[in-house]
């Protein structure tokens, strides 16, 4: 089995450590804070430091973006294996290496919802339309911000202030985030979605006249939002997980060319073994590090829509096989 050190071990990083540890490989956890899996060697240390000169048969980049941006080019310095989950403005495509090997947005969305772009797109030729909603929210709203943060709460922020990169008539445009808001029917609940910057590598990869991420939220959470006045900080306190309320996450992807479409619908309402959005972002990126352990992905950069279609459809049913809902129309 495999040597896989995880970058990283927040909500969606210690599930991946856990996880890779259940299918028998070796992990080594690098982070701040003890995320307490005993069966792992845990290191106490800074990252960036870390990477300069550790070993291992595949690194796995957990990291809020931040940090996660200064990590990523160190390891591709040094030809590693390198499975990358840091959400950014920076765009890894940048990077060039004979030698090493960096697959990057292998999350849900991005991640999962390039890989579904690109089928559709090889099926059917250039595409009239692409519409991605995502987002993973409490199960009911509630009297305050009707959220937790899934993931790191400053990557959240910058979802919301990052202008947002879309195709329209088949030219890019740059949006306001937030932009385009809109009630959407999600599994019989009315929710509201609005544009964010989650299209990345697809804008360059995959032809198509229109195409727009928009993320998920409970009608009401965006006007406080544009309304609050409080810090960072502040939020880290306000937007908390708690896993004692019932979540979920959902993703919706369309794609049209003519009168054909395919749809797919994904959605997890978490397990005993992690959150939702930890399960369906970090069952993509584990299978994703156990591939690249196993030889399966080129040198090179390498984008999600870049996989052949036999190896996305063996995420999925990975996805499947681990209880995540992944429904194709």
């Amino acid at each position: 089995m495999a040597k896989i050190a995880c970058l990283g071990c927040g909500l969606v990083g210690e599930f991946v450590a856990r996880h890779l540890i259940s299918q028998g490989h070796e992990v080594i956890g690098v982070d701040l804070v003890n995320p307490m899996i005993s069966e792992m060697t845990y290191l106490a240390t800074d990252a960036l430091q870390y990477a300069k000169t550790a070993e291992a048969d595949v690194f796995v980049n957990l990291l809020p973006g931040r940090i996660g941006d200064a990590v990523r080019p160190i390891l591709v310095a040094r030809d590693k294996k390198i499975v990358d989950l840091a959400f950014s403005a920076i765009d890894p495509s940048q990077y060039s290496s004979a030698k090493a090997s960096l697959l990057w947005d292998v999350g849900i969305a991005p991640g999962l919802s390039n890989m579904l772009v690109a089928m559709a797109e090889r099926e059917l030729g250039k595409l009239d339309e692409v519409t991605i909603k995502v987002g993973g929210n409490p199960l009911q709203p509630d009297a305050g911000w009707s959220y937790m943060a899934p993931f790191s709460p400053s990557d959240v922020i910058e979802e919301y202030t990052r202008p947002a990169r879309i195709i329209r008539e088949g030219k890019q445009v740059i949006l306001p985030a937030l932009e385009e808001r809109h009630l959407i029917d999600v599994d019989g609940e009315q929710m509201e979605a609005f544009l964010t910057d989650g299209l990345r590598s697809l804008i360059d990869n995959i032809p198509a006249n229109n195409m727009a991420e928009y993320t998920v939220r409970w009608p009401g959470h965006i006007d406080k939002w544009l309304n609050y006045e409080g810090t960072e900080e502040d939020l880290l306190t306000e937007w908390q997980f708690k896993g004692d309320i019932a979540e979920f996450t959902w993703l919706e992807v369309i794609c049209r060319k003519g009168e054909h479409e395919r749809k797919w619908v994904v959605r997890d309402d978490g397990g005993k073994d992690g959150s939702s959005m930890a399960r369906t972002t970090g069952l993509v990126t584990a299978k994703c590090a156990m591939m690249m352990a196993e030889g399966e992905f080129e040198n090179g950069v390498i984008a999600p829509e870049h996989l052949a279609d036999s190896q996305i459809v063996s995420i999925i049913e990975y996805l499947r096989n681990n209880m995540i809902s992944v429904i194709n129309y």
